[in-house]
């Protein structure tokens, strides 16, 4: 075993996050001889360490350091400590993500092509395009055992998604199945297959649902070539005069301040911590934060649009056996503007425990009509709704000088505001929610806010212009050769998929580019 590595070794690379893209960017480069150092700002969980309880679980893996918000979003209003609900633990929010695996359609490449200039909205097209990226996610479907591709079967159905599915069919939706899932229906990969305990969103304890916390970072450790420093939290980034990045300061699990130094560094602390670092890294070289030329560092937060449809009927659904996400509707994902809107949308089955559902099926108060509807909570069936919104350069996270975090670092304010395509898309969807259940009977529909629950994109989006964006076609950094961006704040548009997929996909095309480069000797 080589590692670990030595704090003055110049020859590492150092990735900051370990979940779907660091995590997994980690064990493609430690396959391929690289010497890697992660840094975790979280502990390490495994599948023993799970707890099936929804308020102990989200206390064991949330990241709960201090953030604020602002904007008009309703999770300003209702968790504006809370802008988004991420793990921060080893393996990051792929822990605690549904498992559901979806590719873009080829026009959400292409979002601005396909959908012209759209007021308020700072659209741009990727500068890679579905034909580049299917081969990426071939890989990262065989990588993930994602169900209903390579020759694997889908998951069963339960009585959440028979509900759906009913429903869906009597409104004529034709793209209903049980999705396509990174979750095991028969035993592969030394992983055992799903046993439908339906506590997916706490840590998945078979290990039937893929996650990097023990599958990727595991395999890179046994190569000899990784090494992970959990409980290390980065504080900035470091570069020389000629403006290449040199390493990383961060404070270890004893709260002392550390340097690993380093050759290439990559960003992958999710799309609010990653601007923030590079906004915490400003210096008199780069005074508006490292990769910043363009001002777009934090810019064009998306969230997806969101929101929820829950429904009573006359007889028990027990919605909370088996798989959280189990089972979709696809019909609507088109893109189809004679609905009033650009871009289009997913409806996925979830359900919530009886504890979260008290928090959020109504944030704003606890009436009768909520008390009456959580008398009904056997009865309930639910779904999720999840479309492309829209980029605002307004949208962004900044840093807030009046909150700082336990290492006095400036902590994230996360900024957004509704765009009106999000608006019209959501009424649609809460409409064809509400249609889908009232035709197989429900007797009362509810139609709720956004949680903060939500896949975080853009904040350092892919540009094929420096002025426009932060990263170039292959996550690398416009104004610095040696720095990149691994997850989900390199996204140039949202599409209205589940955004994991596409980040593994990136960071094994990543990780072929930064390995031939470095071999290469350009980087």
């Amino acid at each position: 075993m080589t590692a670990p590595f030595d704090m003055n070794d110049d020859s590492v690379v150092v990735i900051i996050g370990t979940g779907a893209g660091g995590g997994v960017l980690a064990n493609e480069l430690a396959q391929k001889g690289v010497s890697v150092v992660s840094l975790e700002a979280g502990a390490r969980y495994l599948p023993d360490d799970y707890v099936n309880d929804e308020w102990e679980a989200f206390g064991q893996l949330s990241w709960l350091d201090p953030r604020s918000t602002s904007g008009d979003w309703r999770v300003a209003r209702d968790f504006s400590g809370l802008p988004a609900w991420i793990v921060k633990a080893v393996g990051g929010t792929s822990i605690h993500w549904a498992g559901a695996s979806l590719r873009f359609q080829e026009h959400e490449w292409k979002a601005l092509s396909s959908y012209g200039a759209v007021e308020g909205a700072n659209l741009i097209d990727w500068p890679i395009d579905a034909a580049e990226m299917a081969p990426w996610y071939d890989k990262a479907e065989e990588k993930l055992g994602v169900t209903r591709t390579g020759g694997r079967a889908g998951l069963p159905g339960n009585n959440n998604f028979k509900v759906l599915e009913a429903g869906a069919r009597a409104l004529g939706y034709k793209e209903v199945h049980t999705g396509r899932m990174a979750i095991n229906s028969a035993e592969n990969d030394d992983r055992m297959a799903c046993q439908q305990t339906g506590f997916c969103f706490q840590g998945c304890k078979w290990g039937a649902k893929w996650s990097a916390a023990y599958t990727d970072i595991p395999r890179g450790e046994a190569t000899g070539n990784l090494e992970v420093r959990e409980r290390s939290h980065v504080a900035r980034i470091l570069h020389d005069d000629t403006g290449k990045v040199t390493g990383v300061e961060y404070f270890d699990a004893d709260g002392a301040l550390q340097m690993q130094k380093a050759r290439i560094v990559c960003v992958a602390g999710n799309s609010i911590e990653s601007p923030r670092l590079l906004l915490n890294s400003a210096s008199s070289t780069f005074p508006d934060g490292l990769a910043n030329s363009s001002g777009q560092v934090g810019r064009n937060y998306m969230r997806h649009l969101t929101g929820s449809v829950y429904a009573t009927f006359d007889k028990p659904v027990r919605m909370w056996r088996g798989t959280t996400m189990a089972g979709i509707i696809q019909d609507e994902a088109r893109h189809d503007p004679s609905r009033g809107f650009v871009g289009g949308y997913e409806m996925e089955t979830l359900s919530l425990g009886l504890p979260f559902m008290a928090a959020f099926l109504d944030p704003g108060g606890w009436g009768r009509e909520f008390a009456t509807a959580l008398d009904s909570y056997e009865n309930m069936a639910g779904l999720w709704i999840v479309g492309e919104d829209m980029p605002q350069e307004t949208n962004r996270v900044t840093l807030n000088a009046d909150l700082v975090d336990a290492y006095g670092l400036p902590a994230a304010n996360v900024h957004s505001d509704n765009h009106a395509n999000d608006l019209a898309m959501r009424a649609h969807a809460y409409a064809q929610g509400k249609a889908i259940y009232e035709a197989v009977g429900a007797t009362r529909t509810f139609p709720t806010p956004p949680y903060p629950s939500t896949h975080n994109l853009g904040t350092n989006r892919m540009s094929e212009n420096a002025r426009d964006g932060v990263v170039n076609r292959w996550g690398q950094s416009h104004d610095i050769a040696n720095l990149f961006v691994s997850d989900g704040s390199q996204f140039t548009t949202g599409a209205s998929e589940n955004p994991t997929l596409t980040i593994v996909a990136l960071a094994i095309r990543q990780a072929d580019h930064i390995a031939s480069e470095m071999s290469a000797g350009n980087l």
